[in-house]
């Protein structure tokens, strides 16, 4: 089966491309077959690290999205990454509901997930409560609870969305913060993740031994999230 996973979460800046580019290296280290879509036109997070294994989609347009369920019978079981890029959600649900894909995604051999990528503020909660009127129970959905401005996760607490989404079969994971002067060094040099922590080259902009062994733990602590959704193992 065609595993169809949406990273999304339309607000910009909660860490999205982030958690896009850890599903793809935790693909990557896992063997698992893949193939990772891009919808941002100037600033594709997948097609600048991970180039060799992604490809652009324009999710204006039905044809660029239906290559999406479309390539699922010729390459046996995958999963497809699509890193959303903000503001873009409503495009994508006109192409679920005009499509009958909430209906009838098991006789076409794909499963749908969507992962909503959020930080503590407000804006993500009631993104999160619009997405669960809109799509809750009708495709997977995971909630990437990301450290990215903080740990505090009241505000989603007390809305009661959080409790909604589990009672609508949700997924909960955490995503621990890594330090913005280390994220900075990896993005400048538009390194996979994996190249990060193996590379040693100070003319090449390598991070120091303790940054590697950070960004090493970071990655092992993202994976154990991560593994408890896609259940895949070396």
């Amino acid at each position: 089966m065609n595993q169809i996973h949406f990273i999304g979460g339309e607000k910009g800046g909660v860490g999205k491309s982030v958690v896009a580019r850890l599903l793809a290296q935790y693909c990557i280290d896992r063997h698992v077959n893949f193939a990772a879509f891009d919808t941002d036109k100037s600033h594709g997070a997948l097609m600048r690290f991970y180039s060799d294994y992604a490809s652009p989609v324009v999710v204006d347009r039905y044809d660029s999205l239906d290559q999406l369920v479309e390539a699922g019978p010729h390459a046996g079981d995958r999963v497809s990454l699509v890193d959303m890029a903000a503001q873009t959600h409503e495009f994508l649900a006109r192409w679920l509901a005009d499509s009958s894909l909430l209906e009838s995604w098991q006789e076409l051999g794909v499963s749908l997930t969507y992962w909503h990528v959020m930080d503590s503020g407000r804006d993500s909660v009631d993104l999160l409560r619009r997405l669960l009127d809109q799509l809750g129970g009708k495709v997977g959905l995971v909630l990437v609870l990301n450290e990215v401005r903080g740990e505090d996760f009241e505000l989603l607490e007390e809305s009661g969305e959080r409790s909604r989404a589990l009672a609508l079969g949700a997924r909960v994971i955490r995503i621990r913060r890594l330090a913005d002067s280390t994220m900075q060094k990896i993005d400048r040099h538009s390194s996979s993740f994996w190249a990060a922590v193996h590379s040693t080259d100070p003319g090449n902009g390598a991070l120091g031994l303790l940054e590697r062994q950070r960004v090493k733990a970071w990655i092992a602590r993202s994976f154990e999230q991560i593994e408890t959704v896609l259940g895949t193992r070396a």
